[in-house]
């Protein structure tokens, strides 16, 4: 009986005890924080939020802000166990038309207490919110953290196809033989995995939340089957649901009573088999191979339409441009 069978009835605590396999604990995650024990959890993977003042989070001083995740990392480190890991996602923090990257701003919280950089993954997605005074932000970071130098990485468990597994040692004591590990190669540290949209498959009622997919490589990598997983910014319980999908232990905490109820309905649908996920993996789709009309230009062709193939249509401009019909 696999991971996952073994624990399919297994039910979802609301608090941390000794013992439980699944916690959601509905509230701050410094509550939760405080009833796990010193170097028990294998990975802590969030994607706090980033002070914007979205409808899901306030916005406030932005040095108050780097105190309470401060506050929220220190007490993270203490739970990390001496081989795990801890992957923060942030994106960037926006004043006035500034843009603040917040990796670089949390990066000093985990470095003076002792953690050392591994990666910083970049996490490529090709929609998103269209800037007209900034190029579009189309990326993230996930900054990858070790509390020691005896850390546990599995590789192997997340290789992706080699792109040219034919290929062969042309000199050598080894010419002839083919070149590639035939497990796959290492996906490297930019990762292009679609976020979640409208017609995404996981989308719930979130408005950004982590694709499933993100998750796994990370808990895949970084955990053995029955090693805690940790999320103090449950949402709406992604990294929890790819935890359990892979018989790990989660838990993880939540302020937000509709998130803390689509999470607890996700994690059942993980722990079942059952939740809709984008295959991990999967190809990411190309609108052009689709032959629908959304890819086809509607301008007529012209001597000085620019070498990519769309117009920059300024409204003194439009009226050169008529839409075919």
């Amino acid at each position: 009986m696999g991971a996952l069978e073994s624990r399919r009835d297994e039910q979802i605590a609301s608090k941390y005890r000794k013992g439980n396999s699944i916690v959601l604990f509905a509230g701050d995650c410094i509550d939760l924080l405080r009833d796990i024990p010193d170097d028990s959890v294998r990975l802590v993977v969030t994607s706090p939020p980033y002070n914007l003042g979205k409808s899901y989070e306030r916005k406030g001083d932005f040095d108050k802000y780097l105190a309470w995740q401060d506050k929220i990392i220190e007490e993270c480190i203490r739970v990390l166990h001496p081989q795990g890991s801890i992957c923060w996602q942030v994106g960037n923090y926006v004043h006035d038309g500034e843009v603040i990257p917040l990796d670089i701003a949390l990066y000093p919280s985990f470095k003076l207490r002792g953690l050392k950089m591994r990666n910083r993954i970049i996490w490529h997605f090709e929609h998103g919110l269209h800037c007209s005074r900034r190029l579009s932000g189309r990326h993230e970071t996930i900054m990858w953290f070790t509390k020691t130098d005896d850390y546990l990485f599995n590789l192997d468990t997340i290789r992706v196809p080699q792109k040219y597994p034919g290929k062969k040692h042309f000199k050598g004591p080894k010419a002839g033989q083919f070149s590639c590990n035939p497990l796959g190669k290492n996906p490297g540290d930019v990762w292009v995995i679609p976020n979640v949209k409208n017609n995404h498959v996981e989308k719930t009622v979130h408005p950004c939340q982590f694709p499933i997919e993100l998750v796994e490589r990370l808990v895949l990598s970084m955990t053995e089957p029955g090693d805690w997983v940790l999320d103090p910014f449950a949402g709406v319980g992604s990294a929890l649901a790819a935890a359990v999908r892979h018989g790990r232990r989660a838990m993880g905490a939540e302020l937000d009573k509709e998130y803390v109820s689509v999470a607890r309905q996700r994690i059942s649908q993980a722990n079942s088999g059952v939740l809709p996920v984008r295959t991990m993996g999967q190809p990411v789709y190309d609108p052009a191979r689709s032959g629908k009309s959304l890819t086809t230009q509607p301008w007529p062709k012209d001597e000085n339409q620019p070498i990519g193939g769309q117009f920059v249509l300024l409204d003194s401009a439009m009226a050169k441009y008529k839409v075919k019909k």
